[in-house]
């Protein structure tokens, strides 16, 4: 009896499928990002309490199903949103802190400052998202708030430190003080144009930071 040849074996690894030369992962990361930046928009536009799930699929042209592959909850899309503008702010100042490290503090300090600022409100959405309705939300967005807080407080401390600050259990209070009043001054620009007051430009808050921190340097002379 004759015995039959076995078949060839054959690859049978699943072949990714790439719709508008995209695979299904570069897709979905897409779509987050869509969704985002409809959630910037309405969050900005309308605030958080007033803006559905829905609404944000419809503006990112996402299906509802596609939102809850990626985030669990209105409350979740904005704690990304949160910590997506978070770290865009982190690397800014990173960025500018290294290229003036050779500078004296004043010089590194304005630089530091003026880079903080343009990096939210150079988009106005950018600081209504992060420094207006968020405070009311949620208690899991307020401890993402507090750990924005701390890295600022912290990034605060070490530039202290490099300006020849000793290391005192003082001065990362103080450095926490310093960046609660520098959200809280943000805010208050925010809301004064909300407000209908005559609009500040970015460069007035820019200024108001700088003096800000430099009457908080005048003082932090006490603990060295």
């Amino acid at each position: 009896m004759s015995r039959s040849t076995p078949a060839a074996p054959t690859d049978r690894t699943p072949v990714r499928r790439r719709i508008r030369g995209l695979d299904a992962d570069e897709r979905s990361a897409q779509r987050r990002r869509q969704l985002l930046t409809a959630a910037t928009e309405l969050f900005a536009r309308q605030s958080y309490s007033l803006t559905s799930i829905e609404q944000i699929c419809q503006h990112a042209y996402v299906g509802t199903k596609g939102f809850y592959d990626h985030f669990e909850s209105k409350e979740a899309c904005y704690t990304a949103l949160l910590v997506q503008i978070s770290t865009g702010i982190q690397q800014r100042v990173t960025e500018v802190a290294l290229e003036t490290a050779d500078s004296d503090w004043p010089t590194r300090r304005a630089a530091v400052v003026a880079a903080f600022v343009h990096a939210i409100a150079d988009d106005p959405r950018l600081a209504k998202v992060t420094f207006g309705e968020a405070g009311g939300i949620s208690p899991a967005v307020e401890a993402q708030r507090r750990v924005n807080r701390r890295w600022s407080a912290e990034f605060l401390k070490h530039q202290w430190l490099q300006d020849g600050s000793p290391d005192d259990p003082a001065l990362l209070p103080l450095a926490l003080a310093t960046i609660g009043g520098m959200f809280e001054l943000v805010a208050d620009w925010l809301h004064h144009h909300d407000d209908g007051g005559a609009p500040d430009s970015v460069d007035t808050l820019v200024a108001d930071l700088q003096h800000f921190v430099t009457i908080v340097d005048a003082g932090r002379a006490a603990i060295r």
